[in-house]
């Protein structure tokens, strides 16, 4: 393992233009863009076509709130990932820096569900009598309340509150759109809007399955589980993984061996859900069955690439390691690798990475991952550079690569 207290005197290029730098600030990301977008559609829409009728208000939340539901739905994000990295490395590279930001897809999400959210209220303003009026305002209600619990400050703090007022919310807030749907005068494009989007919420239930998993604990901290239950999923992919299915589910990214059936995923100790695993050791999980991509699947856009991570960040770098589809340098930070992850597992990730630089935080304390980062983007001649780490250290690493003009990828915390 390499570590050198002299990369950390490296000097950080100079931040790019003040434009440029303000385009990269953190509240102009590609995920708040793609929100704006939708919403000023939305307001252009309404410019546009004033006065708006009952009937039309009602197309349009049904239309935001679609786009809401199927731009999270499994299939359509692999689609995503699979559209925006056909672009060949030939490309100009100011491009393909913006096609990897494909993950920032959630945006479309908030957009939909704000503007839908709004074109509903409206609607339930236009007087309607009856079990409508009751649905109407049940659903305003609802609606208000899904959106509360999903900003920033409510989702970060009760991350458990927010997954199941999203997930029973959305599935009650659905059944009502039905109701209001049928108290109208039924119509052909509503219904089918409607069939489509109860379809993509309901497919990635009826994948589920309860399944066998073994597991090893080289400590306290981690524990890696073993899948072999007929799914050999794509390098990059994540599993979502549950021991209640309708109280919480936990993402992993899936590493997967070449040429090997089955797949391994690392889970660290992280919080309650993650400890009381390690400390359980089950013998069977739920999992969904549908494979998604995930942020460093966007590697194939570019010659080359520095993978950062710490901790067990290096669970979603491994299996892209070891894929070796494009050339790769790691850098990796993390407390005694050996102590916490294995032998086995450092070995299986030196072999693939004998050039790795493996920082051990409790014999030389946390680096500047921006420095490192640099250097090795610099000295292995990279393209682009992936970070898979805690919120915080990501944006760091993100933020303070891309205002000083190099591609940056990593995790934004949209679920």
């Amino acid at each position: 393992m390499t570590t050198s207290l002299e990369r950390q005197s490296t000097e950080l290029p100079p931040p790019t233009s003040l434009p440029r730098r303000l385009l990269k600030h953190p509240r102009l990301m590609h995920y708040n863009r793609l929100a704006a977008l939708v919403l000023t559609a939305n307001l252009a829409f309404l410019w546009a076509s004033w006065p708006h009728s009952p009937q039309a208000m009602g197309h349009a939340a049904l239309a935001n709130l679609a786009l809401a539901v199927v731009v999270r739905q499994q299939y359509v994000i692999n689609l995503f990932f699979r559209l925006a990295t056909r672009a060949p490395t030939t490309w100009p590279l100011k491009i393909r820096w913006t096609l990897g930001k494909v993950y920032h897809f959630g945006g479309l999400h908030v957009g939909g569900a704000l503007a839908g959210s709004a074109w509903f209220l409206a609607l339930a303003f236009t007087g309607a009598d009856g079990p409508q009026a009751v649905v109407s305002w049940t659903l305003v209600a609802l609606l208000a309340v899904i959106v509360a619990t999903a900003l920033p400050p409510f989702r970060s703090r009760h991350h458990d509150h927010f997954e199941k007022i999203h997930r029973f919310g959305g599935w009650s807030a659905l059944a009502l759109f039905w109701a209001h749907t049928l108290l109208s005068t039924p119509q052909p494009v509503p219904i089918t809007v409607l069939a489509v989007v109860t379809f993509s919420v309901a497919l990635p239930w009826l994948r589920l399955r309860k399944v066998d998993v073994r597991l090893e604990r080289p400590s306290r901290h981690v524990v890696l589980a073993r899948f072999d239950h007929g799914e050999t999923p794509f390098a990059g992919s994540s599993t979502a993984v549950s021991r209640s299915p309708l109280k919480e589910w936990h993402s992993f990214a899936n590493v997967p061996a070449p040429g090997e059936s089955g797949f391994r995923l690392t889970i660290s100790r992280a919080g309650d859900w993650t400890g009381a695993f390690i400390d359980d050791l089950p013998s069977k999980v739920w999992v969904k069955g549908i494979t998604t991509a995930g942020v460093a699947n966007i590697e194939t856009l570019f010659k080359k690439v520095v993978y950062v991570a710490t901790g067990s960040g290096i669970g979603p770098c491994l299996p892209h390691l070891l894929a070796a589809e494009v050339p790769a340098r790691l850098v990796w930070a993390t407390r005694d690798p050996r102590a916490t992850y294995g032998d086995a597992l450092v070995d299986e990730i030196l072999a693939v990475q004998p050039h790795a630089l493996v920082w051990d935080t409790s014999r030389r304390g946390k680096p500047d991952m921006v420095r490192l980062a640099y250097e090795a983007y610099r000295d292995f001649g990279a393209e682009a550079v992936i970070c898979i780490s805690n919120k915080k250290l990501t944006w760091q690493v993100v933020h303070g690569l891309e205002r000083r003009g190099i591609p940056a990828y990593g995790a934004i915390w949209d679920s």
